[in-house]
């Protein structure tokens, strides 16, 4: 049985996540009086997005913008969340999967990719009964993704081609359903999936509390280590500012360095500031077994970017792969130096 701390803990994220509008800042009042420019921070209350939190635990934001910029932060559940966010200025910048930034760049270029920032930190996972071993076995079953047209949706797109297999949608035989990560534990006690396409902690969790078994680990799923679980969007807008946007890059570098560096530290970070959200902690033992399935950085493989795209074209979520211009690495490359 499934502990009532664990369900109020994934009920407290699902929610914060949605609504959620964390605000480090003064007032609007306050804003125009001292003549402040605000940055808006965007990221998920999840592990994949550890580098944006050890950045804003750390201070590294604060000390790279400096005392005349005002930081906004807004978490929400899920990418198409971040993006309409993003394309209605509620977020300036921040991070989200590559899936749901090339969906909204291939009807508006206005969004761009900035830098990496993690890899890796999606699993794949069977359901107790569901005979699931390998890729195969997928065949006529029932596959939990996040959200349609999400980074994991296309991981798992992309893992079906190696076995020959489609969605049903696309005229093959695995039928995709999307829930909510929170609410994937629950369809396998329940029995209601086969399996689920997840990112971190959630296939811990599955494993650990709902006795999933792991079939693709975070290395094997899709493009392995080069698959990009996490990268840096950010407006148009926000990157015509150059001095902002390489602030931020310099902040989330730091970050990224921190993390690599200092592993147990950063752990208890993220603990820390997923409870200052939720009311709940985490287990050291599950943020340990997903930091230890991903992997933070700042490169890009722009080749499985690519991919993505013309995967996401295939499935009818974009009329089409061509993102030419979506990643500019420019600002990154010039703060790296």
């Amino acid at each position: 049985m499934l502990k009532k701390t664990f369900f109020a803990l994934v009920t407290s994220i699902l929610l914060i996540g949605i609504v959620s509008g964390c605000t480090q800042s003064t007032s609007n009042e306050e804003e125009k009086g001292s003549g402040k420019q605000t940055v808006k921070i965007g990221y998920f209350p999840n592990l994949t997005h550890s580098a944006t939190i050890i950045a804003l635990e750390k201070g590294f934001f604060e000390k790279e913008f400096g005392k005349n910029i005002k930081i906004e932060t807004k978490t929400v559940a899920n990418g198409g969340l971040f993006m309409e966010a993003m394309a209605t200025n509620a977020i300036d910048v921040g991070t989200v999967g590559p899936g749901p930034l090339l969906n909204f760049y291939v009807k508006n270029p206005e969004y761009h990719l900035i830098s990496g920032a993690v890899n890796g930190g999606a699993v794949l996972v069977a359901s107790e009964g569901s005979k699931v071993t390998d890729l195969k076995d997928l065949d006529g079953k029932k596959v939990a993704i996040p959200v349609i047209g999400s980074t994991q949706d296309v991981m798992l797109r992309k893992a079906l081609k190696q076995v020959n297999l489609k969605p049903t949608t696309n005229g093959g035989t695995v039928e995709l359903y999307a829930s909510a990560p929170a609410d994937t534990t629950a369809l396998f006690v329940q029995k209601s999936v086969d399996a689920a396409a997840t990112q971190e902690p959630w296939g811990y969790v599955l494993e650990n509390q709902a006795k999933g078994k792991l079939v693709l680990d975070w290395d094997q799923f899709a493009w392995g280590k080069d698959s990009p679980n996490t990268v840096v969007a950010a407006s148009k807008k926000f990157m015509d500012k150059k001095d902002l946007s390489a602030s931020y890059l310099k902040a989330h570098e730091k970050a990224v360095k921190f993390i690599q560096d200092n592993p147990e530290e950063s752990q208890e970070l993220v603990i820390k500031h997923l409870k200052k959200l939720t009311g709940k902690e985490l287990s050291k033992e599950e943020v340990a077994s997903a930091f230890s399935r991903l992997e933070v950085t700042t490169e890009v493989n722009e080749q499985v970017i690519q991919e993505m795209a013309d995967i996401s074209k295939e499935a009818g979520y974009i009329p089409s792969s061509d993102i030419k211009g979506m990643i500019d690495l420019s600002i990154l490359k010039e703060v790296s130096k």
